[in-house]
């Protein structure tokens, strides 16, 4: 009887799988430590161009996808608390790709394949990661179909995937190049009324979302924290009967966890872990 493989050899067979598509890291010897493993795959699979898998690669790669989230730990976005300035808000500081939500949203770029820049830490990177080769494939065909890059302010749905997330909202925030005006506000404010209506088409009950644009897109964080709060609760007050109930903010940076607990009257740090 075939014994199951451990999370290393699966880790080591996905690079070895990953190299024989990608020859030119043919030579390129896989790392003697499972952290330099886990990196370079990380990055190999980064690279990777939008195409099928194998059968084989998929079914080792969502065993070993799915056996890194349960390491993480899974937070279980419906037992978050709730805001006191409005109990269908919650914060929550940590990897969105560990929040068990209907919908994450996922800060993309224009062509909405994902960040190619090995092991990068923006949040478009570490979704397509922890979601898997699937969801970069899906995204292409979404851009193929519609023929030209994504405008600012709206979004594409794809599966979550290996995420615990049903679903992923991609959105393209607005790029912040000098002064803030009031097109880039109204961009930003866009994007998240574009991904609730969308988590509302798929019949999502919670969404996740992530500090959008303020990032590498500079959007300034403060405003960008009162555009998001404003702007999800005048949508959750216009669309009563939407299925839509819970949202979350989730942050990663202290600077921003401090501006939501300020603008959600937080007063303790248990949305923090």
């Amino acid at each position: 009887m075939t014994q199951p493989m451990t999370q290393e050899e699966r880790g080591i067979r996905l690079i070895e799988l990953l190299k024989e598509e990608m020859p030119e890291y043919a030579e390129v010897a896989v790392p003697a430590d499972e952290q330099s493993q886990r990196r370079f795959l990380r990055g190999l699979m980064n690279i990777r161009m939008p195409k099928p898998a194998s059968k084989k690669f998929l079914e080792i790669q969502d065993a070993y996808l799915q056996e890194e989230t349960r390491r993480k730990g899974i937070v279980e976005g419906e037992d978050l608390p709730a805001s006191p300035l409005d109990p269908r808000l919650s914060l929550w500081q940590g990897d969105i790709t560990r929040l068990r939500a209907d919908a994450i949203a996922n800060a993309c770029n224009s062509q909405l394949l994902g960040c190619f820049q090995p092991n990068h830490n923006c949040i478009d990177n570490i979704e397509h990661t922890m979601a898997g080769v699937q969801m970069r494939l899906a995204c292409y065909s979404l851009m193929r179909r519609q023929g030209h890059d994504e405008r600012t302010g709206l979004c594409k749905v794809t599966s979550g995937y290996n995420l615990p997330a049903k679903y992923v909202l991609h959105t393209v925030g607005p790029i912040v190049q000098g002064v803030l005006t009031d097109l880039h506000r109204e961009q930003l404010a866009s994007c998240y009324r574009s991904c609730l209506d969308a988590a509302a088409e798929h019949g999502c009950a919670s969404a996740a979302f992530c500090c959008i644009s303020t990032g590498v897109f500079m959007f300034p964080q403060d405003i960008a924290c009162e555009i998001a709060v404003d702007t999800v609760r005048a949508w959750l007050d216009s669309h009563p009967d939407a299925s839509v109930k819970k949202v979350i903010f989730n942050v990663f940076k202290d600077t921003d966890r401090e501006l939501y607990e300020r603008k959600l009257a937080y007063t303790s740090n248990s949305m923090i872990d």
